[in-house]
């Protein structure tokens, strides 16, 4: 999916700020507008609101719990900021377990929690009203990012094709960047809040400065 199939998705919602979500919380799983996130998903609940979502809108929001444990409870607090998705391409398998492409349109803020009597938490979300897509980085802006990005691919021992890296527009690299890039959950999720695509670029130049190194320990860059 493109960012202008995005864009057109996005312009369908946003007469409908606020809405009910059925959400996926996920530690260290951020995704972001006109980003693609694979999922393969197992858990009974989670295959419930799947087909749930399959049979209304396609669509389910990602959200962080709070703290980084595995074994989410039904009542794990949340981060008040994720983003909604739109199911693109699904595999349903016989076992009744998907692998699904989730397609980021629009970021929102939870307002409450909903007492529902479905396996899956829903929330009534706030949706954010932007157009980042349309926004640019400074020339001094952009050398910055993808200079930061080369020593910090580097340090890490990452194989990046930077000819592909360099054909991307501003909006594209830097969603991408925030999206994967290796940081924990906290750092992420301060990535998926940050407000405007030059604060979050400058952000993750900062993170990629302040945990570029590899404690051993695990693929991750942490803040310990």
């Amino acid at each position: 999916m493109g960012v202008g199939d995005a864009a057109q998705i996005v312009g369908d919602i946003v007469r409908m700020t606020v809405r009910r979500i059925s959400i996926f919380p996920l530690p260290g799983a951020i995704l972001f507008p006109g980003m693609q996130l694979p999922l393969h998903i197992f858990e009974p609940r989670y295959r419930d609101m799947i087909g749930d979502s399959l049979a209304r809108d396609r669509m389910i929001g990602m959200v962080q719990p709070k703290g980084q444990t595995g074994n989410q409870r039904s009542n794990t607090p949340l981060f008040e900021v994720g983003c909604l998705g739109r199911i693109g391409d699904v595999e349903a398998m016989e076992d009744g377990r998907y692998n699904v492409i989730l397609e980021g349109l629009q970021r929102f803020t939870i307002l409450r929690e909903l007492d529902v009597t479905t396996s899956f938490r829903q929330v009534e979300a706030e949706l954010w009203e932007e157009d980042e897509a349309a926004d640019a980085l400074s020339i001094a802006e952009r050398a910055s990012l993808e200079i930061e990005s080369r020593r910090f691919a580097d340090v890490q021992g990452y194989a990046v094709d930077w000819a592909a890296v360099g054909q991307l527009d501003d909006y594209s690299l830097v969603n991408a960047i925030a999206q994967i890039a290796p940081f924990d959950y906290a750092a992420k999720q301060a990535l998926l809040e940050a407000r405007g695509l030059s604060d979050r670029a400058d952000m993750i130049v900062q993170l990629m400065q302040f945990f570029g190194r590899h404690d051993g320990s695990d693929d991750r860059v942490t803040l310990q």
